[in-house]
């Protein structure tokens, strides 16, 4: 394992644009380590819950499939 004073001295041997990078790294890797996101599952549970109790309905199948194909540029060959 590296130490401390070994990561330090490799670091000050950076130039300052690539210290800059290290130091968004190593905040990057804080937030990604605390962040304690639910599983995607359970979000998607949250969120289908959320529009239910909204009162506005879910798109079926066929919906899901036409808002789709309106984003891509028209209707696409169904594939099965």
């Amino acid at each position: 394992m590296i130490s401390e004073q070994e990561l330090l001295t490799k670091w000050r041997s950076l130039p300052q644009d690539k210290q800059q990078e290290v130091l968004k790294f190593v905040e990057f890797m804080q937030l990604k380590t605390t962040a304690k996101k639910p599983p995607l599952g359970e979000r998607l549970r949250e969120i289908r819950s959320k529009i239910v109790a909204s009162g506005k309905p879910l798109l079926n199948a066929d919906e899901i499939e036409k808002e789709l194909a309106d984003r891509r540029g028209g209707i696409q060959g169904r594939q099965e």
